[in-house]
This record gives C-alpha cells, sequence and structure tokens, in this order.
C-alpha cells in the first residue's frame, strides 16, 4: 500500500468527522484529532470476512449496530466495539462545519 493511500485515508476521516490530521510524530499518538474524538486509523487492502459478516449479522435499521470483540480470558472494560461509520455519524452526528455531537 502506498505512503500517500494511508495519508489521504486519514485526511478524508479527518475532514469527515469534523478532526485534524496529526501524522507522524515519532510518538505513539492518534493520526486523527477532534475536539472529542482520538481517532487511531488502520487501512488494509482487505478486511477480516468474518468481522465483515459479523457486522451485516448485527445490521438493523432502527438500532445502533455494532460487534464488541472479546479476547478470551480479558476483561470486559478492554473489549473494542466496531461499527460502520455511517451507523456512528447517523446516532453521534456528522461534521458539517460545526460540531455536532448530540446523539440522534
Amino acid at each position: 500500500m502506498s505512503d500517500k493511500m494511508w495519508k489521504a485515508v486519514e485526511r478524508e476521516l479527518a475532514r469527515r468527522l469534523g478532526g485534524q490530521r496529526i501524522g507522524c510524530t515519532g510518538k505513539a499518538t492518534a493520526d486523527v484529532v477532534s475536539d472529542w474524538l482520538n481517532i487511531e486509523v488502520k487501512t488494509r487492502k482487505t478486511l477480516p470476512a468474518w468481522l465483515l459478516s459479523a457486522i451485516e449479522q448485527a445490521r438493523d435499521d432502527d438500532r445502533l449496530s455494532m460487534v464488541i470483540l472479546h479476547q478470551v480470558g480479558q476483561r470486559h472494560d478492554d473489549d473494542l466495539v466496531v461499527m460502520r461509520l455511517t451507523d456512528f455519524e447517523e446516532w453521534f452526528g456528522g461534521y458539517n462545519g460545526t460540531q455536532d455531537d448530540q446523539a440522534g
């Protein structure tokens, strides 16, 4: 994957979520930050089929859909929440020039 591609993805997500791309700082920091979000972006050529299938299985037009990833033997506080960006924006507000972070 080209260096330009993942940087472009970070820029687009920063624009879409009203944040700022931080770029490489030499420290372990988020890729994009906003007033209320710290975002680490991972770009891959393909995502695991089982994960995409789980997202599709959770899909519901009336409720917020998510997948929770749990590692056996770990605390649930450390579980990961995965959802489609579109669902996140619909529920928590997209960025349209003003910070709109109210649940929908």
